[in-house]
């Protein structure tokens, strides 16, 4: 059995060895993690929820700091391209995320503007966030 990286007693509470606090290795332990942080993301700092929140966010940070960092272009495009070559993603991977193979090409070649529904399922996806996104970009003349 792996040793959790935190193991969480904060003050008069203790927390059931099954809410230990463990390194975010996997895919599956980043998105555990995500589920795990949503309903006590606001919860006060002064309190074992705010503390679990807090960790839960420095580990999920540096998860995505490792395996998805933000490019600094502010085209979505050239965001989304350089994205997709991190992860190893071809154009059809995209066209199976945004649900129209022939529109993924279209989008890449800047001869396609997003929709919103792309965007949403392109950040829910490749974890790009949605202001980034959404901003303006030219197509190609």
């Amino acid at each position: 059995m792996q040793e959790p990286l935190i193991n969480f007693n904060s003050r008069a509470t203790t927390m059931r060895t099954t809410d230990k606090i463990r390194p975010i290795r996997t895919e599956d332990d980043y998105e555990k993690a995500l589920k795990e942080l949503e309903p006590i993301f606001d919860a006060d700092n002064n309190t074992p929820e705010g503390e679990r929140a807090e960790l839960l966010s420095i580990l999920i940070e540096a998860y995505e700091d490792k395996y998805y960092p933000m490019p600094s272009e502010d085209d979505p495009i050239d965001f989304l391209k350089k994205r997709m070559e991190a992860l190893k993603l071809t154009t059809t991977d995209l066209g199976n995320i945004i649900g129209y193979k022939t529109r993924a090409s279209e989008i890449l070649n800047r001869k396609r503007k997003m929709t919103l529904p792309m965007i949403r399922k392109i950040h829910t996806h490749l974890h790009i966030p949605m202001d980034i996104l959404a901003r303006e970009y030219s197509l190609a003349t």
